[in-house]
């Protein structure tokens, strides 16, 4: 009996699989097989913090362009990392664990070849509190195991000393966002 169900679920995967592929030119069907071209993250402030922002993501034939809009931060620098889960949810946003580092290579600065895959460094607050930052990262990835997609952004409260390990010093976690895919 056991057989027998599992004989029909292997044949309706069998069939299903070249029908998904002759549709591909049905409305809708083209994005579900379209590489992914943009990402985003919305990061929202840890439980007694103020810091917000927008981080995206762009492919380009370079790499991944990673572009930040970042407020309420102290003027000066602030670590930034994406970390290996998407999970902002608990208040300190330590569920976002650690660094993005599926090689297993030691934290280091964002020029740094042997570096975290997670590993931007830092970003600088005006006066005013307001970082941007425009980067170019040939690392990051939008497929495969080395993926941005579902890990998080985290913004920290002190700046990255870009050779302290694991995490480079960058103290508390201010604001934290899960990148998805954008349109």
């Amino acid at each position: 009996m056991l057989g027998s169900v599992l004989a029909a679920v292997i044949a309706v995967f069998i069939l299903a699989v070249p029908s998904v592929a002759q549709h591909a030119d049905m409305p809708g069907m083209e994005q579900r097989i379209a590489p992914i071209a943009k990402a985003i993250a919305v990061l929202i402030p840890t439980s007694g913090n103020d810091v917000q922002g927008i981080v995206t993501f762009a492919k380009v034939a370079e790499g991944i362009k990673v572009t930040a809009h970042i407020e309420n931060l102290t003027p000066g620098k602030h670590g930034f990392h994406i970390h290996e889960f998407g999970d902002c949810s608990s208040p300190d946003g330590m569920s976002a664990g650690g660094h993005f580092n599926p090689m297993n290579m030691q934290h280091g600065a964002p020029t740094d070849a042997n570096r975290h895959e997670g590993d931007i460094g830092n970003i600088v607050a005006d006066s005013s509190g307001v970082a941007n930052l425009e980067w170019l990262d040939k690392m990051l990835s939008f497929e495969g195991p080395y993926s941005i997609i579902g890990r998080s952004v985290v913004v920290h409260a002190n700046e990255d000393d870009l050779k302290s390990q694991p995490t480079g010093n960058a103290g508390a976690r201010l604001a934290c966002g899960a990148i998805g895919i954008a349109k």
